[in-house]
């Protein structure tokens, strides 16, 4: 595969041509001991991280858009906030309108692997030519110190068991992608004391399934996780690790640990008019489809929007097609804390849009994780379906709500 033009698999492309990742994968089906997902966060740059979550057609809008702002940009990559195949719907979604769009485009993905073996074949028709696997340990004993759990096939598994079934289906997706002359990138991250020394051994042995190119990225310690007191790495012996590595793979050198919404050339901040493009696009509502095809809004009588998610008793849902109501739902009581919005995106399932007036940072964290669109605004709910309708971002403005104590008077709506 050419990689000329990919500046993240060629250091001589990484001042030339720029990369956008776009952020339609907030779920994941890993649980990394290093990792906390975060959104709205924009001075952070690591993965895991982005400002705003996307849907393939807002997506498509955003990457319109940035294409116009800079013509650097020669790669679309998708990696995250979570992994791409724990999305794959909305993955391979993207991709396809993409790939229609702009057939000649660089089509990247990043994944800890666990789903890739089931997607080959979609990822070799779309022309998927760039995947980056994140293997930490080809020993389970190892992998088990790393990973909290892995979700695979709707169990959950921990341990050793958790760790050996993530490898086995690591290893089978940099077979399969090779077979199919893709280029693959291992990311491993450099855990001092808990992998360090076992990196040269994931060299040799993803070299040995054909994995073109290596990446050792030092560990970059985030609190509130089991790992945030592990050390970062002392330059000289990453520089070391790095150059025992290399007998076995070649090692890319130049990482800029970038953002899942990352833009631009690599090592350089998003822009402010990259950040705007991406606010705008947010904004722009999810376009119903099969899968979800309604819209529900927060309301006091099914007119307006203009009630507070922690506030609301009922959920009205609409159809945007035909602007008709279908019918209200009785929100999870509150108490729960992040079960009670783990069961209200459950209830929501085929809604794409969630219209409010107010909603605290949490819900809208634990909604935004589990596939769904919140847009924040004040109006009538024919407007917001009208701007649906036809894919225009919701125009109308929010006024500043205080929580009440229906959301247990806390300000943020998570009762």
């Amino acid at each position: 595969m050419d990689t000329t033009r990919h500046p993240c698999f060629n250091k001589d492309a990484k001042g030339q041509y720029g990369r956008v990742h776009l952020p339609v994968a907030p779920k994941c089906n890993v649980q990394c001991n290093f990792c906390d997902r975060k959104y709205d966060c924009i001075n952070e740059s690591r993965p895991g991280v982005c400002s705003a979550v996307l849907s393939p057609h807002q997506a498509l809008y955003y990457l319109d858009n940035i294409l116009d702002n800079d013509p650097r940009i020669t790669v679309v990559g998708i990696a995250g906030p979570g992994d791409p195949f724990a999305n794959v719907e909305e993955t391979l979604e993207t991709i396809r309108l993409i790939r229609n769009k702009y057939p000649d485009i660089i089509m990247c993905l990043s994944s800890n692997g666990l789903g890739v073996p089931d997607v080959v074949e979609d990822l070799a028709r779309l022309e998927v030519s760039h995947v980056t696997i994140t293997v930490n340990a080809v020993d389970p004993a190892i992998g088990a110190g790393i990973y909290s759990w892995i979700r695979h096939k709707r169990k959950m598994y921990r341990g050793e068991a958790g760790a050996a079934i993530l490898l086995e289906r690591q290893l089978d997706a940099i077979r399969l992608l090779k077979e199919r002359d893709i280029t693959v990138k291992i990311n491993s991250i450099f855990m001092q004391d808990i992998n360090h020394t076992h990196l040269p051994e994931i060299a040799r042995v993803t070299r040995e399934l054909g994995a073109d190119i290596q990446n050792i990225i030092p560990l970059l310690p985030v609190k509130n996780t089991p790992f945030e007191k592990v050390p970062i790495p002392d330059p000289t012996d990453l520089l070391n690790t790095r150059d025992a590595c290399e007998k076995e793979i070649h090692q890319m050198r130049h990482c800029a640990r970038c953002r899942a919404d990352a833009v631009g050339l690599l090592g350089k901040p998003n822009t402010p008019e990259c950040l705007a493009l991406m606010e705008e696009a947010a904004k722009s509502p999810l376009r119903p489809d099969e899968h979800r095809p309604y819209v529900a809004v927060a309301s006091h009588e099914g007119l307006l929007v203009n009630q507070h998610l922690g506030e609301s008793k009922v959920l009205y849902i609409f159809d945007p097609e035909t602007g008709d109501q279908i019918e209200t739902r009785i929100t999870p009581a509150p108490g729960k804390g992040d079960d009670r919005w783990r069961d209200m995106a459950n209830l929501l399932t085929d809604c794409a849009t969630l219209l409010v007036s107010g909603i605290g940072p949490r819900p809208m964290q634990v909604l935004v994780k589990e596939g769904l669109r919140v847009t924040l605004m004040e109006g009538m709910i024919d407007d917001a379906l009208q701007d649906i309708r036809t894919g225009t971002p919701i125009k109308s403005p929010v006024r500043k709500f205080k929580c009440g104590t229906a959301c247990a008077g806390t300000g943020t709506g998570c009762g």
